[in-house]
C-alpha cells in the first residue's frame, strides 16, 4: 500500500491549523488515516511544529513519501537530515558515533537560529511598541497645542478691550475742554462791548 505523510486540514475558515498524518495515498486529503504524527500551526511567528521524532523517522524508513509541505517541515525538524545520516552508516560511509556527532552538532546549530530568530521578533515587538508609544506621546502633545492655542487669542481679546475703553473717555475729555473756555471768554467780551456804549452817554450830557 503507497503511503503519504501529509497535511490534514483543521481549524476555522482564514485562521486553520494542521495534523501531520500518515494516510493511504489514495485516500482523501481529510479522510481516514493511519497514524497522527504531530501537528502544524503556520498562525504563529514563527511556526509551531511538534511532531514525534521517532515514528516520522520510522516512516520515513518505511518508504512514506512526505507531500511538499510536509518534508520542509520535516526537514526543519531534522528527520530528513537523520535519515541522511543513518544512510552513511548503512553504507558503511561513516560509523554510528560519528553520525550522531554531526546530527548533534546540527540540531545545536539549528536551535541557535532558531532562538535568534525568536529572539530578533521579540525585539522588533518591543521596539515597534516603543516607537507606537511615543508616536501616541507625540499626537497628544500636539492636540494639546492646538486646544491652548484656540484658547489664547479670547484671552488677549479680553485684556485688550478696557484699554479701547479708558482712550474713548480720554478723548471726550479732551475735547471738551475748549468749550468750556469758550463759555468763560464770552462774558469778557460783553464785557468789552458794553464799556464804550457808557462813554457815549456821558459825552451827550
Amino acid at each position: 500500500m503507497p503511503t503519504k505523510i501529509r497535511l490534514q486540514r483543521y481549524g476555522k475558515k482564514k485562521f486553520a491549523f494542521y495534523h501531520v498524518v500518515v494516510a493511504d495515498a489514495r485516500a482523501p486529503r481529510d479522510g481516514k488515516f493511519i497514524e497522527k504524527l504531530g501537528t502544524y500551526n503556520p498562525n504563529n511567528n514563527p511556526a509551531t511544529i511538534d511532531v514525534n521524532f521517532e515514528r516520522c523517522l520510522h516512516w520515513v524508513k518505511q518508504g512514506a513519501q512526505p507531500s511538499d509541505t510536509c518534508r520542509a517541515l520535516l526537514s526543519y525538524k531534522g528527520v530528513m537530515h537523520k535519515d541522511h545520516l543513518d544512510r552513511g552508516v548503512i553504507k558503511g560511509a561513516l560509523t554510528q558515533e560519528q553520525a550522531d556527532k554531526k546530527f548533534d552538532a546540527w540540531m545545536k546549530e539549528k536551535e541557535g537560529k532558531v532562538l535568534g530568530k525568536t529572539d530578533s521578533l521579540a525585539k522588533a515587538t518591543a521596539d515597534a511598541k516603543i516607537a507606537r508609544m511615543a508616536a501616541e506621546k507625540e499626537a497628544n502633545a500636539k492636540k494639546a497645542a492646538e486646544v491652548l492655542a484656540k484658547i489664547t487669542p479670547v484671552e488677549e481679546v479680553v485684556e485688550v478691550a478696557p484699554a479701547i475703553v479708558e482712550e474713548e473717555v480720554t478723548e471726550t475729555i479732551v475735547e471738551e475742554v475748549p468749550v468750556a473756555e469758550a463759555k468763560e471768554e464770552t462774558p469778557v467780551a460783553e464785557a468789552k462791548e458794553e464799556a464804550p456804549a457808557a462813554e457815549e452817554k456821558e459825552e451827550e450830557a
